[in-house]
């Protein structure tokens, strides 16, 4: 299964937001720390946003931030709201097919076993756990660390 580049940057802007933890996150610097355009990191933070992963603050000083933890935001959270179609092959959207096994073919439980399986690896990492295995995220991201934090 391949995941939408919707999917990618969704997950990219929770872990930048995590990242700059206690501060807001300015779209046009997470679109420069990705070389990306804002209008399509826009697009993506609707879903978050409306999904409660992501909250907006608007204003002069505005910008984003968790909708809630990092370590209860897991992946499988992100792809459910980011991607449109599970289908992994064209007998998953029954309407759509026309072959005569339909009913009868185990190739199509086969695939729904695999996607679970997929589902439930992704509930078991959570953004918290992408962030902590890069400590260097903050620099590799362009993040400045205020004063009072720098050790």
């Amino acid at each position: 299964m391949r995941l939408t580049r919707q999917t990618n940057y969704a997950i990219r802007i929770l872990m930048y937001c995590t990242a700059n933890e206690g501060r807001l996150s300015r779209i046009p610097e997470i679109a420069a720390a990705y070389s990306v355009s804002e209008l399509f990191l826009f697009k993506i933070l609707q879903p978050l946003v409306e999904n409660g992963l992501v909250e907006t603050v608007r204003g002069r000083h505005g910008g984003v931030r968790l909708g809630r933890p990092a370590k209860d935001i897991t992946l499988f959270d992100v792809v459910r709201v980011t991607e449109e179609n599970f289908a992994m092959a064209e007998c998953f959207e029954s309407d759509k097919s026309d072959c005569p096994l339909i009913d009868s073919c185990s190739l199509n439980s086969a695939l729904r076993e695999a996607l679970n399986a997929f589902f439930a690896v992704l509930a078991d990492h959570t953004i918290a756990d992408l962030v902590a295995a890069r400590p260097n995220i903050q620099q590799l991201l362009n993040i400045e660390i205020p004063e009072h934090h720098a050790a």
